[in-house]
Order: C-alpha cells, then structure tokens, then sequence
C-alpha cells in the first residue's frame, strides 16, 4: 500500500502546511515524501498526534468525521451511549449518512452542547465544520476556513485513545491510525479486535 485511494496530495507537504507539528515529531517528517510514508514513520516513532493530524488532513471531509465517529463510539465507552454524548455522536454519525444542511446544524447543537470535552462532541463539531456557513441564520455566509474540520477530527481521535484511560493511549492510537488508513483507501474503517 504505497498509494491510498481517498488521500489526493501526492506528498506530504501538501498537507503539513496546514497545521503544525510537534517538536519531537520534526525528525520523521519528510515534505516531500507520500503522505502514507510520513504517516508511518510518524506512527513508527510514536508521534502519534501528528499522524493522526497528518491523516485528519488527508482524508476527505466525510470519512474524515466517519474516522472520529468509529474512534469516539470505540472510545467513547459507556460514556458514548448515553446522554448529550450519544446524542453528539448520532448526530455526526447521521452527518455522515446524509451531509444535509439540517443534520449539519444538529451536529452543531450536540455537539455544543457537550461542551466539547469528549470525542464524540468533536466529531459532531467536525460534521459541522465540513461544509455550509458559520454565521448565524439571517447573516452573510461565512464558510469554514479550510481544514477546520481536520483539526475537530484530530481532537476527536486523539481524546478517544487517552480518555477515559490514558494508559492504554499507545493501542489505542494504533487502532485508530488503522482504521485512519483503512478509510483512507477506500475501507470503511473496520479493524478486528
């Protein structure tokens, strides 16, 4: 797998202008090699935030929200299933399903209501990142800057590998780079155990 269907940049320096990395992360990080090389390398070394970063930025929109809903439901533990965080993360999982202007509003409200402490409230966030207008009703349209929608994705994956339980961060992490990678050629993101 030196190519992934879904990731359009042709090297990583068209994605790593869009965010920045990690001091620790600045030695397996090479601009001008695929994305997938720098993915693993960063993977490889353990800078997870910054693969999860890199693949954030290289997915599109939707499976990027589809990789924080798996991640945030996987995560999420009993706190996903129930309350304002389900309903947050129903609400980005419905986006994804139908990226409607209705159900792009509805991930807005859940996933503010949460007060964006969990995954799951950033995935709804991203949803609502992804497309459409941030001013409110009535105002001129203000599109989302480009890549917003990464950085709720990157949130939303890295709080679903160190909350509730920071130690099991590492596997975590790499279960959902995984899956991270899977979507981005052309899986649905399912990885077994």
């Amino acid at each position: 797998m030196s190519e992934l269907a879904k990731i359009k940049a042709k090297v990583a320096g068209e994605l790593l202008q869009h965010f920045e990395v990690a001091e620790e992360s600045q030695p397996f990080v090479q601009a001008d090699v695929p994305p997938l090389a720098c993915i693993q390398a960063l993977a490889e070394h353990k800078c997870f935030n910054d693969a999860v970063k890199l693949i954030a930025h290289a997915l599109p929109k939707r499976e990027a929200v589809w990789w924080a809903c798996l991640a945030a439901r996987h995560g999420g533990g009993e706190a996903a299933a129930s309350g304002d965080t389900a309903a947050a993360l129903a609400a980005a999982e419905n986006w994804v399903k139908e990226p409607s202007e209705a159900n792009r509003q509805i991930a807005k409200k859940t996933g503010d209501k949460t007060g964006h402490k969990s995954a799951a409230s950033w995935a709804a966030t991203a949803a609502y990142w992804s497309t459409g207008s941030m001013a409110p009703d009535g105002e001129p349209a203000v599109p989302p800057p480009p890549y917003l929608y990464a950085h709720a994705v990157a949130g939303s994956v890295s709080l679903a590998a160190v909350l509730p339980d920071p130690d099991q961060a590492e596997e975590k992490f790499k279960r959902y780079i995984t899956q991270g990678l899977d979507l981005a050629n052309g899986g649905r993101g399912e990885v077994s155990g």
